[in-house]
Formats: C-alpha cells, structure tokens, sequence
C-alpha cells in the first residue's frame, strides 16, 4: 500500500478532533469524507478505515510509540506510524515520518500485548469492571470481539419487500448478501460498501441495523391491530422493525426526550412505507401517564453504557466514566418503573439494552420485579459478541398479570 500525503492529513486531522477535542468517531469521519470530491471509494475507505482502526486501539498504539494525552500533532503522528508499521506499510520519506523505530515498534508491541488492557486497548477500570461483573474468562474473550470491526447487516424492510427480491436487487448493483440463521429478515454483504447511494436504500426496502439488534423488536411478540408503545425510540430503528411486524396494521406511538430523533424517525417511516407509527415527545410527566394502562406491548430500549456496541462505536472506551456508569443505571431503574405501568393487564413488556454487564441487566429487572409483583419474567437472552459474532445485547420479555 502507498501512503497518500492528502489522505494521511486527513486521519491526523481527525484523530486531534476525536482524541484532543471530544468529537465523536462517527461525526467526525462523516465530515472528512467530504472534505476533497475527487476521492474515490478507496480513498474513502481508507480515511474511514484507518481512523476507526486507531481509535479503537488508541492506547496500544499510544503506548508503543510513548504519547501521552493531550496528542500533540508530532504524537498523532507517531501513534499513525505506529499502526502502518504494524501493518507492514512502508513508510514515505516524509519529515513528520522521519526517524520512526521500525523495529522497536515490533518489539514494544509484542511486549505489551502480553497485557491485556493495554492488548485490547482499554481503559483500567473497564478492564477491572469486566473482570468483577463476567469473570477473567468470558471478559477475555467478550472485549477481544468487541474489538473487531462490525459486519454490514442489513434488516429486510417487509413492508416494501422479500428478502429473495432484495438479494437480487443488490446483487443486480454487485452487492453479494448472504443469509444469517437464526435472523429471519437479516442480511449480511459480504463485502462493505456504501450502500446508501442505492436505489434499494433510497426505496426502503432495507435499513441498516445489527443482527442481535433485531431480535429485539421480535422478542416483543407483537400482532396487527396491536398498540403498541416504543418508549425510548431515538431515530427509530426499532420502531421501523416493529411497524413491519405489525404489518402496518394498528397503533404504534414512539416516544423519546429529543424531538429532533423523532423527527429523523418520521422522515425513515415515510421512506419505509411506515404507516401506522405515531411520534411523541417526552416533555412531561402527562405524557407517560396519559398512556397507563393502555398498551398490549411496550418496548423499553433503555440508555445504558453502550458497551456492546463498542465493535461500531470504539471511542465509547474512552468517553464513558465510572460515574456515568452509575447515574445510567439509576436512570433504568427510574424508567424502566414508570413506563412499566403503560403495560395493560395481560400486556408484555421488553426491557432491553446494548450492554453485556449483568448490573445493568438481569440485576435491573430482578430489582424490578422484586418491588412489582403484577409482573413476572417470561423469559429473558443474553447476547455476547464473541458468542454470536454480533453486538451485544441483552433483553427481558416481561408479563403483566
């Protein structure tokens, strides 16, 4: 591979953002691909590519080429030889380049990966809270997936389509798919691409979303005619999924805090072909209350530490703390207690989240059902990344007597 300087500059930029100032990952590779219109897919791919890649191993990294935080430019610079290096890239004869340790680079890194919070590049007290909250083993081997980047899944929007129609519609644009057992409307491409330029995309015939994300909208066990609440529905992922399976049939209200969510929400529905999805803003106390007692099925996607989705969002490692950790769960408990009580007699109710740690998972609904005795666990699916090769997820289907 030869290094482009333009390309090069580009990463650098990006990474002082994300690590000096806070940016996030995702935002910040968004604006850089737009940064020169001249950039083919591969050059593309690899401002993307390479970013992500050293973010997610910002303190392997780091410490092999013996930066400190705050990075200066010269300490970028380092911390990207580094990662060429290690990838057996040569090395231009660039002045920012000059005079890298080819081979003590090798070396410190055969050494530190011996260790595995400097290994798997996370911080101490994740690597401590792992350990006490899934033990030495399955920590071990939970954040080594978590490190590995995610596949492209894509969820078949039934409202506009099959899935044997879809496969052929994108092999026709040569996107290969490929089915995943167990995830009856998911789709894998074999090969990443943009696909959001495609026909197909633009149709709503597809959404992007992980294949463990989508069992969650199935573990509802939701029918038509249903009404149904998603109570923390963000840009609506989930609310879309469940439009699907409710065939379009019914009432389904989808509510969040942030209204620019909801708005991003209505404007996928309409490209879904999402009829039946009603959108309301949590601005008070009334706005839950007038819903006590009236839906067949509530979904709550809790806040959480969003530990597993690290696989797509790898500077998440570095931008929770302890203290978050704690203010969140209180948080799921606060939520999980209030919007329990939309569930109708005979209703069900699936409290779900995108972490793999027991204290913001089973601890919470056992704590919930210990001071809710109209409630009894039906069954609940703990999904880790090195298990099912997806992110993780956990969720509990709930039933009020």
């Amino acid at each position: 591979m030869r290094l482009h300087r333009n390309l090069v500059f580009s990463v650098i930029d990006g990474l002082n953002l994300i690590f000096n100032e806070g940016a996030y990952a995702d935002k910040v590779v968004e604006k850089l691909l737009k940064r020169d219109a001249r950039w083919g897919s591969r050059d593309r791919k690899f401002v993307a590519e390479t970013t992500y890649e050293i973010v997610r191993w910002k303190r392997l990294y780091a410490e092999i080429a013996d930066s400190k935080e705050n990075y200066s430019r010269e300490n970028l610079w380092r911390i990207f030889a580094v990662w060429a290096t290690l990838r057996g890239i040569e090395l231009p004869d660039w002045n920012q380049l000059a005079g890298t340790p080819t081979r003590r680079i090798k070396g410190r890194f055969d050494e530190l990966s011996k260790i595995r919070k400097i290994k798997e590049s996370i911080p101490d007290w994740l690597d401590e809270l792992g350990v006490a909250e899934l033990g030495e083993e399955v920590w071990t081997k939970e954040i080594n997936a978590l490190n590995k980047q995610a596949d492209v899944i894509l969820r078949v929007n039934t409202l506009r389509t099959t899935k044997e129609k879809l496969k052929a519609l994108l092999a026709s644009f040569d996107h290969e798919t490929e089915d995943i057992k167990g995830h009856p409307v998911a789709l894998r491409l074999k090969e990443r691409a943009n696909i959001f330029k495609n026909e197909a995309f633009k149709n709503g015939f597809f959404e992007v979303q992980d294949a463990n994300s989508q069992l969650v909208s199935e573990f509802l066990d939701v029918k038509p005619g249903m009404k149904v609440v998603d109570t923390c529905a963000g840009a609506g992922g989930k609310s879309l999924h469940l439009a699907a399976l409710m065939e379009n049939k019914g009432n389904l209200i989808s509510l969040d805090i942030y209204e620019g969510k909801l708005r991003e929400l209505k404007r996928r529905a309409r490209r879904n072909g999402a009829h039946n999805i009603e959108t309301r803003v949590i601005t008070s106390t009334k706005v839950i209350k007038k819903l006590y007692d009236k839906a067949d099925r509530v979904l709550i996607d809790a806040p959480c530490s969003g530990l597993g989705v690290l696989r797509r969002n790898p500077d998440a490692k570095w931008k929770i703390q302890p203290e978050f950790l704690e203010k969140i769960k209180d948080t799921q408990q606060d939520i999980l207690q209030r919007y329990s009580r939309m569930v109708k007699s005979g209703g069900k109710l699936v409290y779900a989240t995108c972490s793999i740690l027991p204290s913001e998972n089973q601890e919470q609904v056992a704590k919930f059902l210990a001071s809710n005795k109209d409630f009894t666990l039906v069954e609940d699916k703990k999904l880790l990344a090195h298990e099912s090769g997806f992110d993780g997820f956990y969720m509990a289907l709930l039933e009020r007597k």
